[in-house]
């Protein structure tokens, strides 16, 4: 569909948007023409979302709502969370939330011969990299960063883990960081890893932190900005 439209929508790009939000009034606006893809609808001059997610915009014109999925889609450089479900002589099957199981391979660690491959039982959850994901084959991960080392990868203990949403991952790692994550970090200490396949852990001294940094994120997605912030003034207040 093509509208037309000021460059005043570019005000709007990535920032997260729920169904019924105006991103824009024609009416109001300097004319040029846009093409509008999924996610948003025009009624008269006024064009809103229909969806909740990110706003995008591609050259020359095209925007769209990035949603969110409950099923991943590995690409490479992806950090996942996965959890064991087969341990085998040279892999490791996991589950990623992929239609189909990545496979880690046994040497995919910093500093791991065939003298000291790591063990794992069924059920452990890995923080990973994706560094093949071709089409027809399981996606290959690795717990090394782009050097070889381990970096922040490898297995996650304690702490709890929870599902979510690929929207709601990609907002919890964007830059600058969501008012959700930024809010909390400022006053309470706790660890976080964010997988772009939609799973999150929370780890903390206090299980009542986990809790409530967990619960936080959990509500998150469908909050505005501004929404946000108030969410965790709210939740601080009661910890204080």
């Amino acid at each position: 569909m093509e509208e037309k439209a000021s460059s005043s929508f570019k005000t709007f790009i990535n920032q997260f948007v729920v169904p019924g939000d105006v991103v824009l009034d024609l009416s109001t606006m300097a004319q040029q023409t846009i093409k509008l893809g999924s996610g948003l609808h025009q009624d008269n001059d006024v064009i809103s979302t229909v969806k909740a997610g990110k706003l995008r915009f591609t050259k020359p014109n095209k925007y769209w709502v990035e949603g969110s999925h409950k099923r991943y889609v590995p690409s490479v450089g992806d950090h996942v969370l996965g959890i064991v479900v087969e341990s085998r002589a040279d892999n490791f099957l996991m589950d990623i939330k992929g239609p189909t199981l990545a496979v880690l391979p046994v040497l995919a660690f910093e500093g791991v011969i065939r003298r000291n491959i790591p063990r794992f039982e069924i059920g452990t959850l890995l923080y990973a990299r994706v560094v093949k994901a071709n089409a027809g084959m399981n996606p290959e991960l690795s717990c090394t960063d782009a050097n070889g080392k381990a970096a922040e990868f490898g297995p996650l203990k304690e702490g709890f883990m929870f599902e979510t949403s690929t929207g709601l991952s990609r907002m919890l790692l964007s830059s600058p960081p969501c008012p959700i994550l930024d809010g909390l970090g400022k006053k309470l200490s706790f660890e976080i890893a964010v997988g772009l396949n939609g799973r999150v852990w929370v780890n903390a001294e206090s299980p009542s932190t986990v809790i409530l940094v967990s619960n936080a994120i959990m509500k998150s997605e469908s909050l505005s900005a501004a929404q946000q912030k108030i969410t965790v003034e709210k939740l601080l207040q009661r910890v204080q």
